[in-house]
């Protein structure tokens, strides 16, 4: 039995513009056919009323075609008159479009006007790509995209993805999910608020704060794309990593979980969990299976807490590497152009090795510290922390240590090599080992100076207190004498290779200042070549060149 229903519906007239003085044009009416819902199938059909609305009411096997679009039901009521392309559809509903997408429910409703359904009851909608599970779906077969609202869930061969509410959009394949949003992957659980999927390309895209949680990491980004295929993320607006060893963060993050590599720009932070070591800089790197990270651009400085005070770092480039085994150091690396402040202790060097499993810092090439009213140099310096507090300090090969005093002059002891014990962060003795010599101005009452004691031994004890040099012993019988100020001339004031470098003692500005950008000298016009002049000879050379003048 089939039903055919035919209508047409006149097009508005176009009204005149507000104000507008000319003559619209004459107005042409045109008419469009509405096309009908056809009844291809039913076994019965009965005439009747529902709810005061006349109706046919076909039972059993019933199907209805319009364009693309078949439905399918064990019951229809189609209304009659003006409302004839209105079914309602009641047990084993399914909608057919094109071949390509079913969706099957309880009972629906339909407009053949706007060609949109609404169904509901166990609702099912699949296409070759993924299926949708959901109570309630409302599809729009002009566009092709259905909506819920009731909460739904996607299932694809690679992917589980569910919302409150969302739309699928089967030209495009994307899929459109807000409020609490959830996508579970073979490595990740991800959880967000606004989010888009394509079923064909397997890319996430995130649109607010997302959270994806891995067995090998976890991460979070406030925008960015997940490619659930090759496992790489690019991520923006807030986005870190977080592993057991690292937390690497910046505005921009480049993540590939099947290689573990991360790459992040702009603002980045990178911290250690272990020892909360943190990092910042411009620019940063991770290995996840080597357990290393690299961070650079724009002087990037480390901070770490030590005896209850903040050591700042910086140079060029910090390389941060974990421990991988029994054999093996967690370490950090810096280098070139080392500065270090602490609020007892400052530094530079070209280079710095941290052993963060030994607690042993190593300063390399030209390293100056500077203690209170302490210079300590030597061609290396090792640090060794106890506690997170510095211990000893060893000084090896041309060692140097010296300290103004209050009328601005230089107390110096060398040596091959030195030992330095500190206490509670405070210098307290200092011993030297081979060659040593110093230079001890005697004060009195910090305003006179009374002579200056002038020692060779090879052995010597240092003795602070007060942070200043109180004492120095001699283990051996030195080569000593004492000269009073009448005698004193510049050249026995100090020792040979002394230097005070007050001015390059880093403070904690200088270690967090960025580097000023250099600016870019615009390139000066070309301007046509002309032939040179001949150069201007020496003088000496005036008489030689004289006959040569023609």
């Amino acid at each position: 039995m089939t039903v055919i229903v035919f209508g047409q519906q006149q097009a508005k007239p176009q009204q005149q513009r507000p104000n507008q003085q000319q003559t619209p044009p004459p107005v042409r009416l045109v008419q469009t056919e509405k096309v009908p819902v056809q009844l291809q199938q039913a076994d019965s059909l009965v005439g009747g009323t529902f709810n005061g609305r006349k109706i046919d009411k076909l039972i059993g096997n019933v199907i209805f075609k319009q364009k693309d679009g078949t439905l399918y039901a064990d019951s229809v009521y189609q209304y009659k008159g003006a409302e004839s392309n209105q079914l309602e559809a009641f047990g084993n509903v399914r909608i057919n479009q094109a071949d390509t997408v079913t969706i099957t429910g309880n009972h629906a409703t339909y407009n053949g006007d706007s060609r949109t359904a609404e169904i509901d009851g166990n609702v099912v909608m699949r296409d070759p790509r993924m299926t949708l599970t959901t109570p309630t779906l409302y599809y729009n077969l002009n566009t092709k995209t259905a909506t819920y609202t009731e909460g739904g869930v996607i299932v694809d061969p690679e992917n589980r993805l569910q919302s409150r509410r969302g739309s699928y959009n089967t030209v495009t394949k994307m899929l459109d999910f807000q409020q609490d949003v959830n996508v579970t992957t073979a490595d990740y659980n991800i959880k967000a608020q606004n989010m888009k999927y394509n079923t064909l390309t397997k890319v996430v895209y995130f649109q607010g704060p997302t959270f994806i949680k891995g067995q090998q990491g976890d991460l979070y980004a406030e925008e960015g794309t997940y490619n659930t295929l090759t496992k790489i993320s690019n991520f923006g607006r807030n986005a870190y990593i977080l592993t057991k060893e690292y937390r690497l963060g910046g505005d921009k993050l480049y993540y590939d979980q099947a290689l573990g590599y991360g790459f992040a720009e702009k603002n980045v932070s990178l911290r250690s969990l272990k020892d909360d070591v943190t990092i910042r800089g411009q620019v940063g790197r991770y290995w996840r299976d080597r357990g290393e990270a690299k961070v650079y651009g724009n002087r990037p400085v480390m901070e770490t807490i030590m005896e209850g005070d903040t050591l700042f770092m910086s140079a060029d480039t910090l390389y941060s590497r974990e421990a991988k085994g029994a054999r093996t150091a967690s370490m950090i690396f810096a280098y070139p152009n080392v500065k270090i402040f602490k609020s007892d202790l400052q530094g530079k060097a070209d280079s710095l090795s941290y052993n963060r499993t030994d607690s042993l810092m190593h300063l390399n090439r030209k390293p100056v510290l500077w203690t209170e009213q302490s210079q300590l140099v030597s061609d290396t310096v090792h640090i060794q922390l106890r506690n997170k507090t510095i211990d000893r300090m060893y000084m090896y090969s041309n060692a140097f240590i010296s300290s103004e005093d209050s009328l601005k002059n230089y107390n110096q002891v060398k040596g091959r090599n030195m030992t330095a014990f500190f206490q509670e962060g405070d210098i307290k003795r200092v011993n030297v080992d081979g060659n040593g010599e110093s230079l001890y101005f005697a004060l009195e009452g910090d305003t006179i100076m009374t002579g200056l004691n002038k020692a060779i031994c090879s052995n010597m004890v240092l003795k602070f207190g007060e942070n200043k040099l109180k004492t120095i012993s001699f283990l051996v019988q030195p080569d000593a004498s004492f000269i009073p100020p009448h005698e004193l001339k510049e050249d026995v004031k100090v020792l040979e290779g002394f230097t005070w470098m007050a001015e390059q003692r880093p403070t904690k500005k200088d270690v967090l200042a960025k580097p000023v950008p250099v600016p870019v000298k615009t390139k000066p016009k070309e301007v046509p070549k002309q032939k040179k002049a001949p150069a201007k000879k020496p003088a000496t050379a005036t008489k030689a060149v004289a006959g040569n003048k023609n």
